[in-house]
C-alpha cells in the first residue's frame, strides 16, 4: 500500500519512493530556471597529492567541475576576479577554501549547443565558519 506524504510516495512496508512526476504526468525540470547560489569549495581536499606546479590549474578545473555538477550545465565560464583570486598566492599556494557565486543564465548566442550556461564569480567572505549554500537574489 502507498500513501502521499509531503510530495513523496510512502511505501507502508518500508522506505520512501521519490516522486519525479507532477500530478498531470509531466516530469519536473528545474535545470531551465535562472538562479544564483553561493557555495564554499574546499580546494584543499581537491588538490590533495597534486604536484606543486599543477595546483592552481587543477583548482580552476575543480571549480569548473563543481559548477557543472551543481548547476547541471556543461558550459561554465570563470570570472577574471575568481581566476586572480585562485592564482593570488602563486601556482603552489592555492587558498584552502573559496566562497563562490554560481549564476545559471540563458545563452543569447544563436549557434550555442546549450540554452543555459553557468557564470562563476568569487564572493566576499572573511570567515568560513557556519556557512551553508544559499540562494542569492540578483
Amino acid at each position: 500500500f502507498f500513501f502521499l506524504l509531503n510530495a513523496h510516495l510512502v511505501n507502508l512496508s518500508g522506505g520512501y519512493i521519490p516522486r519525479i512526476f507532477t500530478m498531470t504526468g509531466e516530469k519536473k525540470s528545474r535545470t531551465k530556471d535562472v538562479v544564483a547560489r553561493e557555495y564554499t569549495i574546499n580546494l584543499h581536499k581537491a588538490l590533495h597529492s597534486v604536484s606543486f606546479k599543477k595546483r592552481a590549474p587543477k583548482a580552476v578545473t575543480a571549480v569548473k567541475k563543481f559548477a557543472q555538477k551543481m548547476m547541471k550545465t556543461d558550459d561554465v565560464r570563470i570570472d577574471v576576479k575568481l581566476n586572480k583570486h585562485i592564482w593570488s598566492k602563486g601556482i603552489r599556494n592555492v587558498p584552502d577554501r573559496i566562497r563562490i557565486k554560481i549564476s545559471r543564465k540563458t545563452n543569447d548566442d544563436e549557434d550555442a549547443k546549450e540554452d543555459m550556461y553557468s557564470f562563476v564569480t568569487v564572493a566576499d567572505c572573511t570567515d568560513f565558519k557556519g556557512l551553508v549554500p544559499k540562494i542569492v537574489e540578483e
